[in-house]
């Protein structure tokens, strides 16, 4: 069962494993806008993807800790501290982040999302 809008779902390259890993998150940035843009989490040598913004109430996933508990990793969001799972979006909460398919290839990070992403902000991409 597809919804007509999984017919635009891309896989949007997003950079290099080697650089990408450096970091336990990174924001990626949506051409859809803020409230579509992504975080990229980078732990256990495993690639995760959600929304970047808490379904709470809009905190900023990427500042939030993560923590593995039971062998679950989790972001807690900074603002109120909501838990959401890595893998599934999921919150002891009840809430539900969305969660994105990440791969890697050929020494590359692709999350699959409906619009382009990136790492610097649209609209101020600098020009040499």
């Amino acid at each position: 069962m597809t919804s007509p809008e999984d017919e635009s779902v891309s896989w949007r390259l997003i950079g290099l494993v080697s650089e990408l890993a450096k970091k336990q998150c990174r924001l990626i940035y949506s051409s859809d806008g803020r409230d579509a843009d992504v975080c990229l989490f980078h732990v256990n040598g495993e690639f995760f993807a959600m929304d970047a913004r808490c379904a709470h109430s809009g905190g900023p996933l990427c500042d939030g800790d993560i923590e593995e508990a039971d062998g679950v990793l989790q972001v807690f969001c900074p603002w109120h501290d909501y838990d959401f799972n890595l893998k599934t979006g999921k919150s002891s909460t009840g809430l539900q982040q969305q969660v994105y398919e990440v791969k890697s290839e050929d020494g590359k990070v692709y999350v699959k999302h409906t619009s382009e992403l990136s790492l610097q902000p649209f609209g101020q991409v600098k020009e040499n």
